[in-house]
């Protein structure tokens, strides 16, 4: 009887929200290899994937499913529910931005974008969405600051490395 009242007082109180911590940010800034880096990253990204309500862990699990298998709608209707139901849960915004930036709805994009780094400034898959979105809307300047900005919090993120050397050249020019 204890053991059927406990569980039902997780069920009612949730699960608690795994942000990843300072330490883990603090890894990955100085992981001494690409692979380390990217372990950790995974982690802190593990951490985001845990909203603190296992119904919003389920619904955006289906989202994730959905995307990957091409399911756009249906992603992010999930997405949708999921900030409906828990609207301080960064990664949810996140995730729904990933899809307005692969349909190309920037202003949609940004909205979603500013949301997660009010609520996880330290998102670094955020700054390289609104790098992604500031090239794709040809503002190279925009595009470099915020895929520097990722570089502050994962110095080793591959992708923002190579749009840091590529827009670094084109908007500063070449050195002698």
């Amino acid at each position: 009887m204890i053991r059927v009242f406990l569980l039902a007082c997780l069920f009612l109180v949730g699960v608690a929200h795994a942000e990843p911590s300072d330490e883990m940010f603090e890894k990955l800034r100085n992981a001494p290899s690409d692979s380390e880096a990217h372990d950790v990253a995974l982690d802190i990204w593990a951490s985001w994937m845990e909203s603190g309500s296992a119904t919003v862990d389920v619904i955006m699990q289906r989202g994730v499913d959905a995307q990957t298998a091409g399911d756009i709608e249906t992603a992010r209707a999930l997405y949708d529910r999921a900030i409906l139901i828990k609207p301080d849960y960064s990664e949810a915004w996140n995730r729904r931005a990933s899809i307005f930036l692969m349909e190309e709805n920037y202003p949609e994009a940004l909205r979603d974008l500013n949301e997660v780094l009010r609520l996880e400034p330290r998102h670094f898959g955020a700054w390289s969405g609104l790098g992604m979105m500031f090239e794709g809307m040809e503002a190279p300047h925009q595009a470099l600051e915020a895929y520097r900005e990722a570089l502050v919090i994962y110095p080793r993120m591959q992708q923002a490395l190579a749009a840091e050397k590529r827009l670094a050249k084109l908007t500063e020019g070449q050195g002698l």
